[in-house]
């Protein structure tokens, strides 16, 4: 699995640690806005024994549900920034934006 941003989700993640510091993200694989990267401080979000660290995005750790990394690891991740809102508590909601994976599969060794 690889994990990029987009230029626009790097300038937003930025603008994000200027306001509120260190930041990690954490995708959960559940329905709704549950399947979207949400963001939050560094340490605000709990994570456990079912999340998988699957790299770093600009300098944030990214962590997904196990469940959700036994589906896409063998999955190539971007993460994107789109304008709009979602019902969620990530960080880039008051700025009008959401982060979204755009996902292809890569090829297995």
């Amino acid at each position: 699995m690889k994990l990029a941003a987009t230029a626009s989700c790097a300038e937003l993640i930025e603008l994000l640690k200027s306001k509120h510091g260190d930041l990690m993200f954490h995708q959960s694989g559940g329905c709704c806005d549950g399947s979207s990267p949400m963001c939050y401080p560094l340490g605000d979000f709990k994570t456990g024994a079912q999340d998988v660290l699957v790299g770093e995005l600009v300098g944030c750790p990214f962590y997904m549900g196990k469940a959700q990394f036994e589906l896409w690891q063998h999955t190539d991740l971007t993460i994107d920034v789109v304008d709009g809102r979602g019902a969620s508590f990530s960080l880039e909601i008051p700025e009008g934006k959401r982060f979204i994976v755009r996902s292809e599969v890569c090829a297995v060794d």
